[in-house]
């Protein structure tokens, strides 16, 4: 029988752990884990609504009594979709008369009228729209016409941007004109249409399965991107989008005739709706890659900021790019794993004002409409998430505000029993329902500009010189490449991009300003460097640039240089390497002498650049440092990326650390992550092993051929807990320890902990962990010591909503209980082993009674009991600090 999640902390027998498996009685309250003297019992109040669904197989959509939303908001089930008829509706949009049109995905379009306050649709309340058009994904009502964003699976029409007009004047749009036919395939291709900001063009999103269609010499977004990563690509184990390189997904902006396409940001995986808030900034929500899961490169489905000329950094395999990489933009907001389908802003809902000016975010595969609540900062946003609507299994397909000040949502796509939901408020408080559009956004008060609006409007004054040379851009554009705000020093670097070299070159030589430097050598290697992937043939490297750059860069003193500038600095070196081809011995050794004595560094962000960059100059000292990092490591994701840089390292090795490098891939054989994961260690391994001498494989041929023991998770971080009797800590004696303990904690040791505990293997911490649970990183902004207890001691008291499992029962009264991660036609799948990512159940619709949401958490009750106090005061310290070693917590 598979064990619960974290179960390297339940190591004695005393202790025994919840069941999550198939075929296994459904866990209830309280039951499963035995009780000792002393302990907590979890009450599992039951949090979240209990009532038993019909028969998924049953062409009905989700029942409401499966569904959650916030409290004085109503859901109600207005139209389960008949699949046969109508197919699977995955998008929606009003028009100028307040009616709805939805799309089938592998279908027409429809139209009806939103019914009355407690009133349902019926079919033939629903209108076939005559257009001869099909496999719709995205749909905005403007210049007098239908736009639509047609992404056909099965390739019956041209994927591209469409135009829909009524040519009769029936009141039927009929008339269907391809505007732009775009090369594309699978779920990852051409999706929203929006309206722009000022209401003069488009926006059309695609992901990164659409190819890159023609755009005009005065896009914001200049071909200069490539890979740019220093070692050999690493692509996905499986095969997943081996040949799709940069620039990955884009965001156009279309004239309304659409002829003209100007790129004006890329690097997204797959977004695949977005929306503009009341400033005019436009935001989207994109995909992760869950193969990739507990890898270093695995990234969150996150909320993007998207700005004009941007780069967000998507690449295939291994090639992600980390938020730390400063030739691109980071998240808004990180939200873990999930599919992205529909978004859109809260304008014109008669909601609480906090919920017209949300931004709403649905994942599909995990059942959630998030609340993401904007907040101002600098030049861009920071953000906070809200589960606004949740249920099980409700594949969220999209969401728009109806004329009629609801919320209008589908479930549908994949051929899934879809169905039409409305949501409303029905609380107490007076609704002012504020002008949705654009513009209409706070200014300041009392005639005074808040500093926000500053440096937006900074911003979009340098974005002004994107696309076009103008005279006046370098010198109004340079003195703000120092910017203390990422955004604004990237608007800079772009707007100087597009003016000619000449005007500039020299004076990125000669600035003084290190930070301003970077960032201006940087516009000069994207210029004259060409990534070789996209090289053509007979290109000669501009050898003479790249031996200026680094010259350049070696009169700095590393030593003096901030953390953000040492991750700047080395990351321009490894782009200028891959760009332009390695200098001469004496040159890399002089970079050699420049990063060696600051590795290893006091963060996992600088040692992720300096080991691949130091092993990729086969740096004398690197197999030595980079398998002590190894060794002290706290998580397999940065183990797994220092071997990864370590994979074409062929120097520096000893005897002792050949042993090592061979011992850890028999370790990291039991480490576990998506589907890809064990495929991508092996690469490591494979690459790692041809870097061998004849004399280094006869020396350890037995060590190479071993095979690898398989060991449970008990046994793979259990063995500093042996021989311990476990304690029944209570709620109030460690809180009552943490009022007064939280004083010169050791951070080493509640590092030591939190692995220990294998924390990480549910939950992501700073860059590392499992994506199974709550992110970690925040949790002392979100948590008192009182409060980050008592969510570990009695984990079922209030559940995550994210990740509450949910229980099924089948027609043979059989019970399984897990998480959707995805859905096809009348196929469910679970995962029912959190520890595992890529562990899968597969179960057919029509053989399911009931579903129901669990009131157990995935994280057991038991899980300080093995940990002594002082070992439990360092791990809260540690996770309340965020991983900070200064925090005051800790002692000097």
């Amino acid at each position: 029988m598979k064990k619960y999640l974290c179960l390297s902390l339940l190591l004695s027998s005393f202790l025994i752990p919840q069941p999550l498996c198939a075929q296994a009685k459904a866990p209830g309250p309280g039951k499963g884990a035995a009780k000792g003297k002393g302990q907590a019992k979890a009450k599992a109040k039951p949090n979240r609504p209990q009532a038993v669904g019909p028969a998924i197989g049953a062409n009905v959509a989700t029942p409401v009594s499966n569904i959650k939303t916030l409290p004085d908001f109503k859901v109600e089930l207005l139209y389960s979709v008949p699949g046969g008829d109508q197919g699977s509706w995955v998008n929606l949009c009003t028009d100028d008369k307040g009616r709805i049109y939805a799309s089938d995905q592998y279908g027409v379009l429809y139209r009806f009228t939103p019914p009355a306050p407690g009133q349902t649709l019926s079919e033939s309340d629903v209108q076939k729209v005559p257009a001869d058009i099909r496999a719709v994904n995205g749909m905005l009502f403007a210049f007098g016409a239908l736009y639509v964003g047609v992404n056909d699976y099965e390739k019956k029409i041209s994927s591209g941007l469409y135009r829909i007009t009524d040519s009769d004047n029936d009141d039927m749009p009929d008339k269907v004109e391809l505007l732009r036919a775009i090369d594309s395939g699978g779920d990852h291709g051409v999706h929203a249409v929006l309206l722009t900001p000022d209401g003069k063009g488009l926006y059309l999103i695609t992901g990164n399965n659409a190819v890159l269609t023609e755009t005009v010499a005065s896009s914001p977004v200049q071909k200069l991107w490539g890979d740019d990563h220093l070692l050999p690509r690493m692509p996905d184990g499986r095969g997943h989008n081996r040949s799709v390189m940069a620039p990955g997904g884009n965001v156009y902006r279309v004239s309304p005739d659409g002829k003209e396409f100007s790129q004006f940001a890329n690097g997204f995986r797959n977004i695949f709706d977005g929306g503009v808030n009341r400033d005019g900034e436009l935001f989207v929500y994109d995909a992760d890659m869950e193969y990739d899961f507990n890898t270093s490169w695995y990234r969150p489905t996150r909320i993007n900021h998207v700005v004009s000329g941007a780069e967000y950094g998507w690449r295939n395999g291994a090639g992600k790019y980390p938020e730390f990489y400063f030739d691109s933009l980071p998240a808004t907001l990180n939200i873990g794993p999930g599919s992205p389908t529909g978004c859109t802003f809260g304008y014109g809902a008669k909601f609480p004002a906090k919920y017209q000016e949300a931004f709403y975010a649905l994942d599909w595969s995990w059942g959630k409409i998030y609340a993401v609540h904007l907040k101002p900062s600098g030049a861009t946003y920071t953000a906070t998430k809200e589960e606004f609507v949740t249920g099980g299994p409700l594949p969220v397909s999209d969401a728009i505000i109806g004329k009629d000040g609801a919320m209008y949502f589908t479930i549908g796509g994949r051929r899934v029993q879809s169905g039409l939901y409305r949501v409303t408020y029905t609380g107490g408080e007076k609704i002012h329902v504020t002008d949705p559009g654009f513009g209409s956004g706070s200014r300041g008060m009392n005639g005074k500009l808040v500093p926000e609006v500053v440096a937006r409007d900074l911003r979009r004054s340098l974005e002004a010189f994107h696309g076009k040379q103008d005279p006046k851009a370098v010198a109004f554009a340079w003195p703000h490449l120092s910017s203390d705000d990422r955004f604004i020093r990237a608007a800079a670097r772009v707007a100087i991009e597009h003016q000619p070299l000449t005007e500039w070159e020299a004076k990125a030589f000669a600035e003084t300003n290190l930070t301003a430097q970077l960032e201006a050598l940087l516009a000069v290697t994207r210029l004259t460097g060409v990534c070789p992937t996209h090289r053509k043939e007979g290109y000669v490297v501009n050898t003479a640039k790249r031996d200026q750059i680094l010259a350049a860069l070696l009169k700095d003193d590393f030593s003096k240089l901030t953390n953000d500038q040492r991750l700047a600095y080395v990351r321009l070196i490894e782009i200028v390497l891959h760009r332009f081809g390695n200098p001469d011995d004496a040159t890399v050794a002089a970079i050699i002498a420049k990063l060696d004595p600051a590795y290893p560094a006091d963060n996992f962000e600088l040692n992720w650049l300096l080991t691949e960059t130091l092993a990729y100059l086969q740096a004398p000292n690197t197999a030595r440092k980079a398998m002590a990092l190894i060794a002290a490591a706290e998580s397999q994701e940065p183990q797994i990326e220092y071997a990864r840089s370590l994979r074409f390292l062929k120097t520096g090795w000893t005897p002792e650390l050949r042993k090592q490098q061979l011992e850890f891939f028999l370790k990291a054989a039991n480490y576990k992550g998506g589907s890809s994961f064990t495929i991508f260690v092996d690469f490591i391994r494979k690459d790692s092993l041809a870097t061998f001498t004849p004399e280094e494989n006869a020396q350890f041929a037995e060590l190479i051929a071993k095979k690898p023991e398989v060991k449970s998770a008990i046994e793979n971080v259990g063995a500093m807990f042996v021989g311990r009797t476990p304690t029944m800590w209570t709620l109030e004696e460690l809180s009552a320890a943490a009022q007064t303990g939280l004083k010169n904690r050791s951070f080493e040791n509640g590092r030591k902990m939190f692995t220990a505990a294998a924390c990480y293997t549910c939950h992501r911490f700073g860059n590392a962990g499992g994506m199974t649970g709550p992110d970690l990183t925040g949790a002392g902004g979100r948590y008192s010591p009182h409060d980050l207890l008592d969510n570990i001691i009695n984990p079922s008291k209030v559940i995550n909503e994210q990740f509450v499992p949910i229980i099924v029962t089948k027609n043979d009264g059989s019970i399984m209980s897990g998480v959707v991660v995805n859905l096809s036609g009348d196929g469910v799948t679970l995962n029912t082993d959190l520890t595992d990512p890529n562990q899968r159940v597969n179960v057919d619709r029509k053989e399911v009674k009931s579903i129901e949401l669990s009131t157990v958490s995935p994280m057991p009750p038991m899980l300080l009991a093995m940990l002594k106090k002082d070992e439990i005061l360092d791990l809260l310290a540690y996770v309340l600090s965020g991983g900070n070693k200064e925090n005051a917590m800790f002692g000097k």
